[in-house]
C-alpha cells in the first residue's frame, strides 16, 4: 500500500510540475473561471465542443500542486468524452476525494485514483475539485466565476 501511495504522489507531482493541456484554446466554444478563496487557487477552463463531445480542453491558472495536477489530469481524462460522461466522471471523482465511496465504487477513474488520498485531508478537497467545478460551470454556460465556497 505504501508503494502505491508513493507512486500516486509521484504522479501528482509530475502533473503539477509539467501540467498537460496548460494553455488557452484559440477559439474556445466555452470558458469558465474558478477561484478557491481558501488557498488562492485560480483556474480558467477552455472547451471546444463538437456537438455534445469535448473535442479539446485546456486550462490556465495558478495554485497549489494538487490544484494544478487535478486540472492537468482532468483535461487528459475528458478529451473525447460527452458532457454527460464528464459530469459522471466529476461525480465519481468528487465522491472519491470526499471519501464517500469505496474503491470498488469508482468506475473508470483510472489515473485519477491518485487523488484518493485527498479524502484524508478535507482542507485539500477544494484544491482537488476546483478545476472540476470550473468545468461544470463551462458545460452549463455559467458566466459568473465559480468558487469552492
Amino acid at each position: 500500500m505504501a508503494d502505491l501511495r508513493e507512486m500516486y504522489q509521484e504522479v501528482i507531482l509530475e502533473h503539477a510540475k509539467s501540467p498537460r493541456n496548460y494553455r488557452a484554446l484559440e477559439a474556445p466554444a466555452v470558458r469558465a473561471e474558478g477561484y478557491n478563496p481558501l488557498c488562492g487557487d485560480r483556474c480558467t477552463v477552455y472547451l471546444t465542443m463538437r456537438g455534445d463531445v469535448i473535442e479539446d480542453i485546456g486550462f490556465q491558472g495558478s495554485g497549489c500542486a494538487i490544484s494544478r495536477a487535478s486540472a492537468s489530469m482532468m483535461t487528459q481524462s475528458l478529451k473525447g468524452k460527452t458532457a454527460g460522461e464528464a459530469e459522471g466522471l466529476f461525480k465519481s471523482f468528487h465522491q472519491m476525494v470526499t471519501g464517500r465511496n469505496s474503491h470498488g465504487d469508482r468506475p473508470q477513474l483510472g489515473k485519477l485514483e491518485a487523488f484518493a488520498g485527498v479524502s484524508e485531508f478535507p482542507a485539500r478537497v477544494k484544491c482537488a475539485t476546483l478545476a472540476w467545478h470550473t468545468l461544470e460551470a463551462a458545460l452549463h454556460g455559467e458566466h459568473v466565476p465559480v468558487t469552492t465556497e
